[in-house]
């Protein structure tokens, strides 16, 4: 059964930083596009970056400039760098991974953002 665990979230004041991961189990993870996803009370699960198996990255366009995501084959994991915080990151962020018709979630982690 594969398996995506994130881990990294915590309560940062504004203007700070964390990095979260997403280690997978039981998958072929070189060859999946792997992505966070975030969903805030209220609102829909979106797609805050993306990359995949080449390496090819996306971001919403509320995160660039501020989040980077990056991936290390050798140890399925995928990292996501979130610098400059805002208290609108605020949101339980999961992780992703995708190939053709198969999708896999992790159970997130609660990331929140306040002074």
């Amino acid at each position: 059964q594969v398996q995506l665990v994130e881990s990294g979230g915590g309560l940062v004041q504004p203007g700070g930083s964390l990095r979260l991961s997403c280690a997978a189990s039981r998958i072929g993870f070189s060859i999946y596009t792997m992505g966070w996803y975030r969903q805030a009370p209220g609102k829909q699960r979106e797609l805050v970056a993306s990359i995949t198996s080449s390496r090819t990255t996306n971001y919403a366009d509320s995160v660039k400039g501020r989040f980077t995501i990056s991936r290390e084959n050798a140890k399925n994991t995928v990292y996501l760098q979130m610098n400059s915080l805002k208290p609108e990151d605020t949101a339980v962020y999961y992780c992703n991974a995708a190939r053709r018709q198969q999708e896999y979630w992790g159970q997130g982690t609660q990331v929140t953002v306040s002074s």
